[in-house]
Order: structure tokens, then sequence, then C-alpha cells
């Protein structure tokens, strides 16, 4: 999980084209994922992922699509180190995959806050397992949740909380720990199209301060675009790769204004050119 958590603007102007292409001269290098040919069996004989491989940059937004049951969250698993790994080789900043990392964070699609405990002391709670000083925790909680929005609400408890409130206090959570790479899958999947839209916002605007390494599962195409690097487009049974799109929009990004751009509706085409062809193989 590391030190304390940078939230105040960097000094120098940040170099975006330059972020955008990371060096990877070495794949050991902090936050950089480095996945090959990797093939996962379910009971034996179901093939859930087929000759995987991926190389993510440290800082990259990487997002994956594809039809349900073709292995993204599957990946998403062996990556975090849930299921272990069968055939192929995975590694992050250069070691193997294992529960327990400090430098890896998971964010699901539900937002699994504690009924008991307030909005601060549930965006503080994954630092307070991890052992991060209470002093330490708390300021990082208070600050990534007037991030989010939510400054007069860090004393409610979730029954006084919507579901957009709630799943944003959980993506406070997540940036809370600290870890150089985020792990997400759907997280804003079960949100109305408004409250999705501003929670798309809010993570880009805290990736952009933040710069960490994000893996990002959605079945979402646009939100896809809107928020990665590049997208990696899976096709299912078996799973594997179909495509890898870099996604050459300038950042920063906000969301509604690329409505207006041509260039977005040209990667969404092209995309969706790729998903139809991953649907009509399932």
């Amino acid at each position: 999980m590391g030190g304390v958590i940078a939230l105040r603007p960097t000094p120098n102007p940040i170099d975006f084209a330059a972020l955008d292409k990371p060096d990877t001269s070495s794949r050991s290098a902090s936050g950089a994922i480095d996945i090959r040919n990797i093939i996962h069996r379910f009971g034996g004989a179901t093939v859930a992922v087929s000759d995987v491989s991926l190389g993510v940059r440290p800082q990259e937004f990487v997002s994956i699509v594809g039809p349900s049951g073709c292995g993204k969250t599957t990946l998403l698993n062996l990556v975090a180190g849930l299921i272990p790994i069968e055939q192929g080789s995975i590694a992050i900043s250069g070691a193997a995959p294992r529960e327990g990392r400090r430098d890896i964070a998971y964010m699901l699609a539900r937002d699994s806050l504690l009924p008991w405990l307030t909005a601060r002391e549930n965006a503080a709670f994954g630092a307070k397992v991890r052992g991060v000083p209470l002093a330490e925790r708390d300021d990082r909680a208070r600050t990534l949740l007037a991030k989010v929005g939510l400054e007069r609400f860090v004393d409610h408890y979730p029954k006084a909380l919507s579901h957009g409130m709630r799943q944003r206090v959980a993506l406070a959570r997540t940036f809370c720990l600290d870890s150089n790479v985020l792990l997400m899958d759907e997280p804003f999947g079960a949100l109305d199209t408004q409250t999705k839209l501003q929670l798309e916002d809010i993570l880009l605007s805290l990736w952009t301060s933040l710069r960490k390494t994000v893996v990002f599962i959605t079945h979402d195409l646009a939100e896809a675009i809107a928020l990665s690097d590049r997208v990696i487009v899976m096709r299912s049974r078996p799973g594997t790769i179909i495509a890898d799109i870099s996604i050459d929009l300038p950042r920063p990004r906000h969301v509604m204004a690329l409505q207006k751009n041509a260039r977005y509706h040209e990667l969404y085409s092209e995309i969706w050119s790729k998903l139809e062809t991953a649907f009509g193989e399932t």
C-alpha cells in the first residue's frame, strides 16, 4: 500500500502525451502487468481463457470488453491472485500474483459497504485492515470523499446514502488503499445512466491526479472508450483476445464532451465491429 497518496496538484504540468506511451523496457516496473499465454479451465474441462497474452504499462488505463462468459472476470481474478494459474505466467511489477498483495486494489460492481460504519469509516476500512495509522487513513478518506462529492456525508451510514453515493464511497475506498494497480470489475454496471456518467468523470479526475495502473472490465463500450488508453476485445468459447485498440483521444477528458468528438464515434464504430465478431462467435 505504501505511503500517503499525493492528492495535491503536482507543481509542474503533467505531460499526458508522454504518459500515454510509458517506457516498456522493464516489465518489472512498478505497476506493470505482464500476462503471457494464460490458459485456464473450470472443472478440468471447460476452457474459460485460452492462450491470452497482454501487457499493461505502468499508469496505463486498459479496459476489457466482450460477451458474457468470455473470461474477463476470470482474467482479473488471475491477476489478483484469487485463483491459481494453471498454464502460462502473470507478473505484476515483476512478481507473481498472490492474495493480499498491498500494491493491488480490487473494486467490484457491488459496493459491499459495512452497514455499521460511516462513509468515512467505510472509505478508510481497507487501509485500516492494511495497518495504515488512524490519522493517516482518516485524512485520506476525508480527502477522497470530498473528491467524489461526499464531503457533507462523511458521517452518514450506508442506509442514508443512495446507490450512486454508496458506489462513490466504494470508489474512494479503492483509491484510499493507495495501490499502484487497480482492478475494477464493472464498478458502475448497476447504476442508472446519469449516475454512471457522473462517476466516470469522477474516476477520470482521480486517475488523472493519481495515475494508477487500471484494468477495467465493462460491458459498456462507450464507457470503455471514454476512460481508456486501450480497449481489449475478447470473444468466448474459449475466451481469447481478438483486438487491442489504442484510444487516441486527448486527455484530460470529460465524458459528455466526447459525444461531440468525431474521433470518439470513429473508435466506437471500429470497436463495435470487433464486438459484433465476438458476439457472432459465441
